[in-house]
């Protein structure tokens, strides 16, 4: 592969943390990071190199959301306006069940993957049903995944009960060992539709298997007095008791944490993925972020699905993540947008275990990177490169991205798939949907 020269007008490169390079060029061979420099230097030492000039524009690691459902794009807007059990009982749950199959989800995740590159992000953490299709629909889109193998005691079209959906998670991890670009992980749905003796299993794959885990905790003030009235403790208490504590563990939402939680979280080492527009719009409550980095937590950031949010933008829910944060603590220093930035970025990276090969931009690490436009009528004038990239630039300024040095968007345009095609296939599947109604 040739050798490529970005020449960006500021690089964010995370780690250094708070650190602005003006000036400097970032040097890729192949899949890697080979060098961060002054331009000039940069241009004498690789005359032969492809030069990519970015102007106006600041280049940082491509985003990472930590939580997602891809597929569920294909049941955007679907059902909105309704409290989180209400719509996945009597909306989402059933439809699922008329419609998600292999198929479904192969189109659903190709289109959640177009969006999302298209605005800066280039890994996320997915937990979802058929998970060959996941993996499947990310390589052929060269987008980096970790594939979350949901498990649930109930059946589905997917799966019979929670031995069927472990058995199919471990097939498919073992179909696709050794891919670069994919890695999987073991996806229990929440407390409340996972059993004890499931839990236990889980956690013993894990650790044989050195898989980490993904799941809902701590979501709903309903989920804890559930659990209460149930097992006689809130759900992180039973959690920790079986011991999923000690594995490495992605817990999405922990909106509603006590001091004792927070303290127990960062003591375990769990990682938080943040949700801030879903838990706004399913009136989830305010996850207390501030509090949790305080204490030493780790936390990303992610969309959650695009039936729960409705977008999966992730310069979206940076600039919520930081006004949330300071709107909740009273403090205006709160989630500076440097550290909004590191949340979407390494924390995420940290999260799935990623952070020696992507989300910052370092020598040896994997040229996954984003060119955000900043010659914008919105982001002018432009005092400060990494305050824009949180509280003014949108994703719709994103013009270039690189996933393992593929420049898989190129001028606003993808390289990786055929836009006009996921569109096609995308209102193939809301007529079908829309007529078994």
């Amino acid at each position: 592969m040739t050798v490529q020269i970005l020449l960006p007008r500021w690089i964010i490169p995370v780690v250094p943390r708070q650190a602005v390079y003006t000036d400097y060029a970032v040097v890729i061979n192949g899949e890697q990071i080979i060098a961060i420099e002054p331009q000039a230097q940069a241009l004498a030492q690789y005359p032969d190199a492809e030069i990519i000039k970015l102007p106006d524009h600041a280049l940082m690691p491509g985003l990472i959301n930590l939580h997602t459902h891809s597929a569920m794009t294909l049941l955007r807007g679907f059902a909105d306006d309704l409290p989180l059990m209400r719509w996945l009982n009597e909306h989402i749950w059933p439809a699922e069940a008329k419609h998600v199959s292999d198929q479904f989800v192969f189109d659903g995740t190709k289109l959640a993957i177009a969006e999302m590159i298209a605005g800066g992000t280039t890994c996320c953490n997915d937990a979802y049903f058929h998970h060959g299709a996941v993996a499947r629909a990310a390589l052929d889109t060269d987008f980096r995944i970790t594939v979350g193998c949901a498990i649930l005691e109930f059946p589905t079209p997917y799966a019979s009960n929670a031995d069927d959906y472990i058995r199919k998670a471990l097939a498919c991890r073992d179909e696709f060992l050794g891919e670069k670009l994919v890695q999987f992980t073991l996806a229990p749905h929440a407390p409340y539709t996972v059993s004890d003796d499931t839990f236990r299993r889980i956690i013993t794959l894990a650790d044989e298997l050195e898989l980490s885990i993904h799941c809902h905790i701590h979501e709903t003030l309903d989920e804890i007095n559930d659990s209460i009235k149930q097992y006689g403790v809130r759900p992180l208490e039973r959690l920790a008791a079986l011991g999923l504590l000690d594995s490495p563990l992605v817990a999405a939402h922990m909106v509603h944490t006590s001091d004792a939680e927070i303290a127990l979280l960062a003591k375990k080492g769990v990682h938080i993925a943040h949700n801030p527009a879903s838990n706004l719009k399913l009136a989830s409550g305010l996850a207390r972020i501030t509090d949790q980095i305080a204490a030493g937590v780790n936390v990303g950031i992610g969309t959650d699905g695009a039936a729960s949010n409705n977008k999966l933008d992730l310069f979206a829910e940076m600039r919520l993540a930081a006004l949330l944060a300071k709107g909740q603590s009273g403090n205006p220093e709160a989630v500076p947008a440097w550290q909004a930035i590191e949340m979407a970025t390494i924390n995420g990276a940290t999260a799935l275990g990623l952070q020696d090969k992507i989300g910052s931009i370092e020598v040896g690490k994997q040229a996954d990177l984003i060119a955000v436009n900043l010659a914008n009528l919105a982001t002018q004038p432009c005092y400060d490169p990494v305050s824009h990239l949180v509280y003014a630039a949108d994703r719709s300024q994103v013009s270039d991205v690189w996933i393992a040095g593929r420049a898989v968007y190129r001028h606003y345009e993808h390289q990786s798939l055929d836009y006009a095609e996921v569109l096609s296939t995308a209102r193939h599947w809301q007529h079908k949907i829309q007529a078994s109604q």
